[in-house]
């Protein structure tokens, strides 16, 4: 366990098997104090295999290193629903690109037609799975990871809610049936001089589970508007809370600003858990001394989210938009339209890209 008073420029390391063992309330207590004060955390003891983290970055590292004419078997681009390869600077995060190479992989669920309606239900569908004879066991060892990295992600959104008073199962009752989760195989080059591998976000969904890698890199903004780096521990997982977690909170809970920079070659593992698309981002009831908290804390009362691209043309700031979407389908339309903007045109016309509630 950990004293709750901590900083954001000292990252809490929580020791989940043992805080779970000695006193699952006290730990509950304590993840939420940091989720209020910091956003993030790191896990250790947290129950997930080595080997299921090791296979990951074995068939990551495998990938990228194919030559490029393999890769293109599963370009983003090839994708309506945005999943597979990308190269260097093919997302962009806010109106800057990013200097990573990743792979996108998604919660599988049937495709719909493509003119659907709402239109962010266009986003369900397969995912690009490499070739056997190409890469071994890509599909079988990514599978493994999704479902051991969704298990712990649901184990520590029962701490959330408990931590504020609430059903153990509180949170995952809202993530309805056909959730859509995110995890991304993701290498760095170094970061040229001037640009970020990642720049400066919040993440667009609830909670996120990273596996770091063994090369630093990835800092973390405090409320002094300092950049933080986090430490690299072996075997551990770097908890972050996203923005659909701030909404329902009403900023109790806070998305925390991180970014990339390395100067050698890094490798990681995101897992970014997330509901049904159709799950509202309305603000849930809590008690009068979590609201309290937010209303006499100016940094959680003005806290921001990502913004449009509209918006940061018009000068409003990386990340104090205003909360536009109404359900988390709209939130991802959003996120897709701002990151991919040449992906979106491709796909769906301008005239499909306006999202709609569903309401």
């Amino acid at each position: 366990m950990i004293n709750p008073s901590l900083h954001i420029d000292d990252i809490p390391v929580i020791d989940l098997a043992d805080g779970l063992a000695k006193d699952p309330a006290a730990l509950a207590d304590t993840v939420r104090h940091i989720c209020h004060d910091v956003g993030l955390f790191v896990v250790t003891n947290h129950g997930v295999a080595k080997d299921v983290v090791d296979d990951a970055f074995r068939v990551g590292k495998a990938l990228f290193s194919l030559p490029r004419e393999q890769k293109l078997l599963i370009d983003k681009r090839l994708s309506p629903h945005f999943r597979g390869w990308e190269a260097e600077g093919a997302e962009y995060t806010n109106n800057q690109p990013d200097i990573r190479e990743q792979v996108d992989l998604w919660s599988e669920h049937p495709a719909r037609n493509p003119q659907v309606e709402p239109a962010y239900l266009r986003l369900l569908g397969p995912n690009q799975w490499m070739p056997e004879d190409v890469l071994a066991e890509h599909q079988k060892v990514m599978t493994r990871w999704f479902d051991e990295a969704g298990k712990l992600a649901d184990e520590l959104m029962s701490l959330l809610s408990v931590g504020l008073g609430l059903p153990a199962g509180y949170f995952e009752a809202l993530f309805g049936e056909e959730r859509m989760s995110l995890t991304k195989l993701i290498r760095y080059p170094a970061t040229p001089e001037g640009m970020f591998g990642v720049n400066a976000h919040h993440d667009a969904g609830f909670l996120t589970v990273l596996a770091a890698g063994e090369t630093p890199g990835l800092e973390i903004q405090n409320a002094a508007d300092e950049w933080v780096p986090v430490p690299v521990i072996p075997d551990s997982f770097v908890i972050n809370l996203g923005e659909m977690l701030q909404a329902i909170t009403g900023n109790y809970y806070v998305a925390t600003p991180h970014r990339v920079f390395t100067a050698s070659e890094r490798f990681s593992l995101g897992y970014f858990h997330g509901p049904s698309l159709d799950t509202k981002l309305s603000q849930i009831d809590l008690a009068p001394e979590f609201t309290e908290a937010v209303k006499s804390s100016p940094r959680h009362s003005s806290a921001g989210f990502m913004a449009s691209a509209d918006d940061t043309n018009r000068g409003v700031s990386d990340m104090a938009g205003d909360q536009k979407a109404s359900t988390y389908g709209e939130q991802l339309w959003n996120y897709f339209h701002r990151s991919y903007p040449e992906n979106m045109a491709l796909h769906y016309p301008p005239a499909d890209t306006k999202p709609k509630s569903g309401d």
